[in-house]
């Protein structure tokens, strides 16, 4: 008789809630262990992760409920996901969602399926009628889970996942609700065409509608500069998909994530002639290869590296820029493009990555159409009706 040989058979996925630090320690640091092997994936800032889900440092909690899981088998850690129920959000859009957020598990169906169906069991819960994200808890947090550009080394200021998890959604009943596209740019030399263009119209524009730049010599001049950049971001970037008014609190929280990595040489700000803050551009050299290393943390020695990317790098990356509605179209992008050029040469900069950019917002996307770019990367939101 032959012989059968018996098929292992898995053990079944449980579903535990984050409720202790550790627990939550564990959650933020399951992306490192699940792309340890990865030269792709690059880790956000593991301190402000493990504060988002603080209630008493996150104050997008004074508008959000918020719940994560860790998805185990045989005690082993084989994925994880957050929910956000942004009541700002659907008060603003006349929706009824539950957002999902930092969501990683292992190529398995079941993990994938455990994981999802507790989110969605929680937002039938609380009367929500349909699941969207990944997304955070407002338009500067991660969004957008990657479909396009798997084979390039991500920002830490955006989500890396493998080719499958879009499978798994797909199987899962979620469609695509939008996409976000991001380029790399190459960095104009000084004597190109390009950049003597780009100074041209930044001269004429600066001419015509009166407008000069903001000079910022350090850090400390950032202070009363700050409040007028998110009031107009609040104000720009009001129509795009899912954005919510920033708060006061809000303000300060991104204020002291970002402010750090600001230079003069990377900044630019313009005002017209009533002194009046009209449009704005931030960029910073990368941090990728510095958070691989650290895993993401500053401490005990992660903040050398940090360090040593921000006075030497090959690459900047585009984090905002904003122009007040009225001005849009306007050829404002220039000054700023042609300033931040200026600044990044003397860094040696040769490549600028741009963030996620919504594929309908041509405005944004038209300011890039005389660089030498790629598309690389393309990241989506899903969407599932309950």
């Amino acid at each position: 008789m032959a012989s059968v040989t018996a098929t292992p058979v898995k053990a079944a996925v449980t579903i535990r809630e984050v409720t202790t630090k550790q627990e939550l320690k564990t959650f933020v640091d399951f992306p490192n262990k699940l792309y340890k092997d990865s030269p792709y994936f690059v880790p956000a800032m593991f301190n402000d992760d493990m504060e988002d889900w603080n209630k008493k440092k996150n104050p997008a909690f004074e508008y959000c409920e918020a719940r994560c899981w860790l998805a185990l088998r045989d005690g082993e850690v084989v994925g994880r996901i957050g929910a956000i129920l942004s009541h700002k959000s659907n008060a603003t859009w006349n929706t009824n969602r539950m957002r999902f957020t930092q969501v990683d598990f292992i190529d398995d169906e079941a993990v994938s399926e455990a994981l999802f169906a507790t989110v969605e069991q929680w937002a039938a819960q609380k009367g929500c009628t349909q699941v969207h994200g990944p997304l955070g808890w407002c338009d500067l947090d991660r969004e957008g889970m990657l479909v396009e550009g798997f084979d390039r080394r991500s920002m830490f200021i955006t989500y890396y996942n493998h080719p499958y998890y879009n499978d798994h959604l797909l199987r899962l009943g979620y469609r695509k609700d939008t996409d976000w596209i991001e380029y790399k740019l190459i960095a104009p030399d000084r004597d190109s065409e390009l950049a003597k263009k780009l100074h041209r119209i930044a001269e004429h524009v600066k001419k015509r509608q009166k407008l000069s730049v903001v000079r910022v010599r350090t850090r400390l001049d950032y202070a009363p500069i700050i409040p007028k950049v998110f009031r107009l971001i609040n104000e720009a970037y009001a129509p795009l998909y899912s954005t919510v008014e920033l708060s006061d609190k809000q303000v300060q929280k991104y204020s002291n994530k970002f402010l750090p990595l600001l230079s003069p040489k990377t900044t630019c700000f313009v005002k017209n002639e009533q002194g009046e803050l009209v449009a704005f551009g931030v960029c910073a050299p990368s941090l990728a290869q510095a958070m691989q290393k650290s895993r993401g943390r500053f401490l005990p020695f992660g903040w050398i590296g940090v360090l040593k990317a921000l006075s030497k790098n090959d690459t900047v990356d585009l984090f905002l820029i904003a122009v007040r509605p009225d001005l849009q179209g306007g050829g404002i992008n220039a000054i700023i493009l042609d300033e931040m050029m200026h600044g990044t040469r003397k860094l040696g900069i040769r490549y600028a990555e741009t963030g996620p950019m919504l594929e309908t917002n041509e405005k944004i996307l038209a300011q890039w159409k005389l660089f030498d770019k790629e598309q690389h990367k393309r990241r989506r939101c899903y969407i599932k009706d309950i």
